[in-house]
């Protein structure tokens, strides 16, 4: 496999590493040598040598009928991530009363790419056609959280992110052709707010708002969630949204404050 950039300071063997790592997906949980080589294009040795490095950091385990599969510390990747931006410490007082208020889960999402990835959640035990958690990750389009944190970028952070295919997986039952996804991201920057009706699966329906830092920027979004038989998009306009709103400034105004607070480390 070619070195994929010429910068002497690119770790090759690191990038390797990841692209390992980020070889096991929902569809392929358990990956043989042989696949885990196919799907990285690393050559079967090296793919060999990644895999065991992996288990003795303790983020892969072999299984016994043969394979290897991620443990849970691969979390740690990501929520250390989630804990250095203090996002969630910062919304979970907000997303909990908000959920108490609405009855209905409530999630946090940023952009990678043409995808949107959850690092935050207070949900309900309710039945949905999906399944989400930390790290889920969809297609940007055709949810409310990837609406309004699409409509936050400028025209070339937007062209650059679309130009990226989706690694989620998902198929969307609704598929937007470029003038219709530009109409709906105006609306949505007109609104203030973004609203899908099963875009992305029958019978979800949610509503979303952005949240910012505290020079303006879109720095994630903050949604609610229904079931399209239980909720109508009257209710999920009229009763929902409002809250929403407020928690969503709350959350943003707070995390303006938190951004604000001097951390230069002590000697």
């Amino acid at each position: 496999m070619p070195r994929r950039d010429d910068d002497p300071n690119f770790i090759e063997a690191i990038a390797r590493g990841f692209d390992v790592i980020k070889a096991f997906d929902p569809h392929a949980p358990v990956m043989t040598l042989s696949e885990v080589a196919t799907a990285t294009g690393l050559a079967r040795p090296t793919a060999r040598r990644i895999l065991l490095t992996l288990e003795s950091l303790g983020y892969v385990r072999p299984l016994p009928g043969g394979g290897f599969t991620l443990t849970a510390r691969v979390l740690e990747l990501g929520l250390t991530y989630v804990q250095s931006m203090g996002l969630w410490g910062v919304a979970r007082p907000h997303m909990e009363r908000l959920v108490a208020r609405t009855g209905e889960s409530t999630s946090i999402a940023q952009l990678d790419g043409s995808d949107i990835v959850y690092v935050a959640r207070v949900a309900v035990p309710k039945i949905i056609a999906l399944a989400v958690s930390i790290g889920t990750r969809f297609p940007a389009p055709q949810t409310s959280l990837g609406k309004a944190l699409l409509a936050g970028l400028e025209t070339a952070e937007l062209e650059r992110a679309l130009a990226e295919p989706s690694r989620s997986g998902a198929e969307p039952r609704h598929r937007f052709d470029r003038a219709g996804l530009e109409a709906a991201l105006r609306d949505v920057r007109a609104q203030g707010w973004a609203l899908t009706d099963q875009e992305l699966a029958a019978g979800i329906r949610s509503v979303a708002a952005p949240l910012r830092d505290c020079h303006g920027r879109v720095i994630a979004a903050m949604n609610v969630t229904v079931h399209a038989a239980e909720t109508s998009v009257e209710t999920l306009r009229d009763e929902y949204l409002p809250l929403l709103l407020q928690a969503a400034g709350e959350v943003s105004a707070d995390f303006a404050r938190y951004g604000a607070i001097p951390r230069t480390p002590v000697a």
